[in-house]
């Protein structure tokens, strides 16, 4: 078998890959706090004829004969620049602006971190995720409360019918990762940390590198479409060029098949 056709198919495999990174990245244009990612490649080994720098008697071959055997996806990598904001009514969406992610607590007990800061009040007064995972540390809303305020450092205040004074109810805090890229999604605009992240660093909102609180504001998708249709094309040009590859190598091969004497 020609070395072209298993060559090409390496390559219809990257692109194919690529096509399904954008897809995912396209189809969560509107998820809130959504990061973007990205595949990457790398070429594999390569056959050689001749080594660079053989000796050939009179001299060195300043070049040699060495044929790539085709393409590996190496990652999909995830990027966490900063989406756009988008002001709302509601005073427990929250955005951070900067670095950091919110923490909650899933049903395990275990730790997750995420960028969507659309929180709700569950039927026990406590601040939760739209899937009812709780903020952490957990904060509760009093009965009666009238207005909830959020200042850029995180801490929580609550105004109640009757009490013209605000009541301080928690203090949010923050994590951030050393690399926010080894983070491991398990969907639900959830993460959590891997050996590749790190442990969470906590800390509160504007000290020590984190990130400020904006209150009613949602940080929208880092998905660029323009960008991301741009990288659609390229992907499929790139899969019909390896696919015409295969033709080629087939017709060569029936011609060879062809032969007569």
């Amino acid at each position: 078998m020609m070395r072209a056709l298993a060559t090409a198919a390496t390559g219809l495999e990257a692109q194919q890959l690529a096509v399904d990174v954008i897809a995912n990245n396209l189809a969560n244009v509107s998820t809130i706090g959504f990061k973007k990612s990205f595949a990457e490649f790398q070429d594999l080994m390569y056959q050689t004829a001749k080594a660079p720098g053989t000796s050939t008697g009179i001299g060195l071959l300043p070049v040699g004969i060495q044929v790539g055997l085709g393409v590996k996806p190496v990652a999909v990598h995830r990027q966490f620049q900063q989406g756009s904001f988008q002001q709302t009514q509601n005073s427990l969406d929250l955005a951070i602006e900067g670095d950091g992610f919110f923490q909650v607590t899933l049903p395990n007990g275990s730790l997750a971190f995420t960028r969507a800061g659309s929180f709700k009040i569950d039927d026990q007064a406590r601040v939760v995720t739209a899937e009812g995972h709780l903020l952490t540390p957990n904060i509760i809303v009093p009965d009666e409360t009238t207005t909830i305020n959020v200042n850029p450092q995180g801490q929580v205040f609550a105004v109640t019918t009757g009490t013209p004074e605000p009541t301080e109810l928690g203090q949010i805090l923050l994590a951030r990762f050393i690399n926010p890229a080894g983070l491991n999604s398990i969907g639900k605009n959830l993460f959590q940390p891997t050996l590749a992240s790190g442990e969470s660093i906590p800390g509160e909102p504007g000290l020590a590198g984190f990130g400020t609180i904006l209150q009613s504001a949602l940080e929208a998708s880092n998905v660029n479409i323009a960008e991301e249709l741009v990288n659609m094309i390229v992907a499929q040009r790139a899969y019909e060029i390896n696919s015409k590859a295969i033709q080629t190598s087939d017709e060569m091969l029936s011609t060879v098949n062809n032969l007569k004497r």
